[in-house]
């Protein structure tokens, strides 16, 4: 029996069973998106057997799929070491030290999102960053008498906007894997875009903190933080250098990989000579991760993290979303489900907007943000292509709006978090989140006007293109 190509309906199941599996799995029973993400891949497995696919070539899609994801994935073991390596030498550290050092009381928001920005950026999540430095500055924004709602907005801006800018998140590896380029062109590209939306953020967070300027405050559990800190490390502002290095590795346009790497010697180097560590003690933080004892349990909570282990997760949910994607390419359930999308679809402008629908939706549907940078990423990488795009194009989409709009989701995993963590619900700082809902937005209009801050032609820049099969 000849393989045959599939009808929309058919693909359209497939993409509902997902769905409901995602949605049921991570909704209803919190659980993680891996299991829920295999289910859909054998679901759609068996829809290649009815389309008459031998299994050897739904097999090797799924091969296809992993390979195209292979870069990301030894950049995100390599994260996994810099991220041990740093906290153990100080980097990490004395980074959020010198950052919590900018609150003032009269630009409480400001400093807020400049605060979690740096945090979020220096350890690459979100989530720990709002779970530790976010609870003790809401604690902060309680004694200003600024409303919750507007301080969490404020944590929740500066924490996904550091955390999608951060070579360390793994979001922001996923997005670059998804669309076919490497991790520093996408954050170099998403930095210009970004900038426009974070100060239009600081502009309106200064007009509101006007409101609140002069009131005294309690910065107890800023300066508990900061004591912790600096009583477990040896801080200096030379422990900056590796993140300083890094960065101009990456405006010198050195690969990813040994641009981070370059970024693990270097920690490598400082945590013997600030921190009195050891060769044994660099290889489990490496391998393992860092466990913080300060005693202060929200740095402990924020520093123990990183290590190669850690970064499994994050790992073995790329190859499995990639078995999936492989499968959907290899059989064309995806082609079809695309080409009905994009009929109508004829500016770069609609794309972007239909890209960013997608990503959106996906987390409202299957919510889980990760998920909303998979699926879409897969679905839309070949008409970016077709069209000339440079695939940095569809990974800063990806992230400005499936990343940055999963907290404004109620029951999406992030939002569910954030109201665990900060005692106010999606609802309540939605509006407040000013950089999580106004980016999608702005990204969407310089798509349709053809600003080169969002829309850039393969020919641009080409080596920066991952070689990807469809």
């Amino acid at each position: 029996m000849k393989a045959r190509k599939p009808y929309i309906y058919e693909a359209i199941i497939t993409f509902l069973f997902l769905i409901l599996v995602m949605g049921t799995g991570i909704a209803k029973f919190e659980a993680d998106p891996h299991i829920p993400m295999l289910i859909g891949a054998a679901f759609a497995a068996l829809m290649a057997l009815r389309l008459g696919y031998k299994w050897r070539d739904i097999e090797q899609g799924m091969i296809e799929g992993i390979t195209q994801a292979l870069q990301s994935v030894m950049i995100l073991a390599i994260i996994g070491v810099l991220i041990g390596v740093w906290l153990l030498s100080g980097v990490v550290p004395a980074m959020i030290y010198y950052g919590l050092n900018i609150l003032k009381p009269s630009i409480f928001l400001v400093a807020t999102l400049l605060i979690c920005s740096i945090t979020s950026l220096a350890t690459g999540t979100s989530w720990g960053t709002a779970g530790t430095i976010g609870i003790a500055l809401m604690g902060v924004a309680k004694g200003l008498g600024i409303p919750a709602p507007i301080a969490a907005g404020a944590i929740i801006s500066g924490a996904y906007f550091g955390d999608k800018i951060s070579p360390l998140s793994d979001t922001t590896n996923l997005a670059p894997a998804m669309a076919g380029t490497d991790v520093f062109t996408h954050v170099k590209f998403m930095v210009k875009s970004n900038a426009i939306t974070y100060i239009i953020t600081i502009i309106v967070y200064l007009m509101v903190g006007f409101r609140f300027a002069g009131k005294s405050v309690d910065l107890s559990a800023i300066t508990k933080i900061q004591n912790g800190l600096a009583e477990s490390f040896n801080l200096s502002p030379i422990l900056l250098l590796p993140p300083i290095v890094v960065i101009i590795l990456v405006a010198k346009k050195m690969p990813a990989i040994p641009g981070i790497f370059i970024g693990v010697i270097l920690g490598m180097i400082f945590a013997p000579i600030f921190q009195g560590a050891n060769l044994g003690d660099i290889l489990s933080a490496g391998f393992s991760g860092y466990v913080s004892e300060t005693g202060v349990e929200a740095v402990d909570e924020l520093l123990t993290a990183g290590g190669l282990e850690n970064m499994m997760y994050s790992i073995s949910l790329t190859i499995i979303a990639m078995m999936f994607g492989g499968i959907m390419e290899k059989t064309g359930q995806l082609e079809v489900i695309v080409n009905a999308l994009l009929k109508r679809i004829k500016s770069v402008g609609g794309l972007v907007a239909l890209t960013t629908a997608t990503s959106i939706t996906s987390n409202i549907t299957m919510p889980e943000q990760y998920i909303s940078i998979v699926v879409p990423g897969r679905m839309y990488a070949k008409a970016y292509k077709d069209k000339g795009l440079h695939p940095k194009t569809l990974s800063n989409v990806l992230e400005s709006a499936g990343t940055l709009t999963s907290p404004l989701v109620p029951w999406n995993t992030c939002g569910a978090f954030l109201y665990n963590v900060l005692g106010v619900s999606a609802i309540a700082y939605g509006k407040w989140a000013i950089m999580n809902y106004l980016t999608p937005i702005v990204v969407i209009i310089l798509g349709f006007i053809g600003s080169k801050l969002v829309i850039a032609k393969i020919e641009d820049d080409p080596g920066t293109v991952v070689e990807t099969s469809h």
